[in-house]
């Protein structure tokens, strides 16, 4: 399913625990969208923000999918109010902002993802609602943050990974992926840094294509 209609992104400020949320909802205008898609930005204190490329990218593609995609800053990024947390503050950030895609959008499907730092926090959202049905992890952190939640936790996962990333290399992603629980899917984007450099068509077929293969 696509969006058949006009598309329109549309600016939100969303109540959060630190107070607002700088947002965006891209949407079609026919309003029956497929699922409905959360995605998290990279860490706030290298630069990320909901416009990073990665998170676009995957919003955009989500969004052609067929899903009402949001997409909002951490506190103290942006117009969202408040200061970086180290992780703890910015998981109840997208806790709110995905309870009110919940409320926005009730009884559609959920999608959580995530980039780098933002596929942390979207790992720990997705064990912690049991109401996420996928869980998209793009060059999860895994030699800096922990992932053990993801061990026991049987929410579909899709993994995307660029084999050129020195950041959050493959080689320390292939053990730690291999104790997650199932279902779980790696995709691998060929010669792809850690921002996906010239490499974000790659990133979305592969987003499409992982998709597809998830139960």
């Amino acid at each position: 399913m696509s969006c058949e209609g006009a598309s329109r992104l549309v600016k939100l400020e969303l109540a959060g625990p630190a107070g607002r949320l700088e947002a965006l909802l891209q949407e079609c205008d026919d309003g029956r969208p497929a699922f409905a898609a959360l995605v998290c930005h990279p860490h706030p204190l290298y630069g990320g923000t909901l416009h990073s490329k990665v998170v676009h990218r995957v919003a955009s593609t989500l969004h052609e999918l067929g899903g009402t995609t949001l997409r909002f800053n951490f506190r103290g990024v942006g117009g969202s109010a408040g200061a970086y947390d180290e992780g703890r503050g910015e998981l109840e950030d997208a806790r709110a902002a995905l309870g009110w895609l919940r409320a926005h959008l009730p009884g559609k499907p959920l999608t959580v993802a995530g980039f780098s730092f933002g596929a942390w926090v979207a790992a720990r959202l997705a064990v912690s609602e049991p109401a996420v049905g996928r869980l998209v992890l793009v060059a999860p952190p895994v030699a800096s943050a922990d992932f053990a939640v993801l061990r026991t936790a049987p929410v579909p996962k899709l993994i995307l990974q660029g084999t050129a990333d020195v950041t959050c290399p493959l080689s320390a992603l292939e053990p730690e992926l291999a104790r997650w629980a199932e279902p779980r899917r790696l995709r691998t984007v060929e010669g792809a840094t850690h921002f996906f450099d010239r490499r974000l068509g790659e990133l979305a077929l592969a987003l499409r294509e992982g998709l597809a293969e998830l139960p």
